[in-house]
Order: structure tokens, then sequence, then C-alpha cells
């Protein structure tokens, strides 16, 4: 059984959030919220947000026992990139990409034995 919680559209860089996700792939959920919580990225807490969230959904759709969750999956994907434009010399502009991030967390219960 698996309980899932995707967040879209998070105004974070992809490449950013893949530092911090990395940190938490095949960990207990109580560990990998105790990681997030003394990790120093603007990205942590997102993340931190969206296993809370998989966990509320373990336990209320699929009736999983919340201390024996496992992180097993954890990916990020791109998502829209926002265009803007900074004027720079000569009359030219610069194009600046805005990147955002699909994160998606699935926990599953540990194996027993």
């Amino acid at each position: 059984m698996q309980a899932k919680a995707v967040a879209k559209q998070v105004r974070i860089a992809p490449r950013k959030v893949r530092l911090v996700v990395d940190l938490i792939r095949g960990k207990d959920v109580g560990e990998a919220i105790s990681i997030l919580r003394h990790t120093q990225k603007k990205s942590s807490p997102v993340v931190e947000k969206l296993i809370n969230s998989a966990i509320a959904n373990a336990e209320h759709n699929y009736e999983m026992e919340p201390d024996n969750l496992v992180v097993s999956e954890a990916y990020v994907d791109e998502g829209i990139t926002l265009k803007r434009f900074r004027p720079r010399a000569m009359g030219r502009a610069s194009r600046i990409n805005k990147r955002t991030s699909h994160i998606t967390v699935v926990l599953t219960e540990k194996k027993e034995g």
C-alpha cells in the first residue's frame, strides 16, 4: 500500500529542491522530518509540509500506522517556467527564467522482519 502527496507549481527551482529531497529518500518518516527541520534550505519547509500531508493521507485514506511509514519515493519534476525580462545596456533585454517544481513524495509501510 502506498500513500502519496504532490505539491505542484512550487516557486523554487527543481535543482535546489532535489538537494533536499535526496537527503530524505529511503528514511523513516520521523527521521526525515527531523532532517528537514535542521536543513537550512528554502525548500525544506515545503518538503516537510508535503511529508506531513502524505502521512495524513496514509492515516485517513488507507488506515496505515504513521510510526511504520518510510519515504519510499521522493522526486522532483520541472513545472512551468515563468519568463521575465531585464533591461540591459544599449536598449537590449535579457531573459530571466523563474523555474517552478512539482514535488512528489510516496510513503510505504516498513517490511516486518
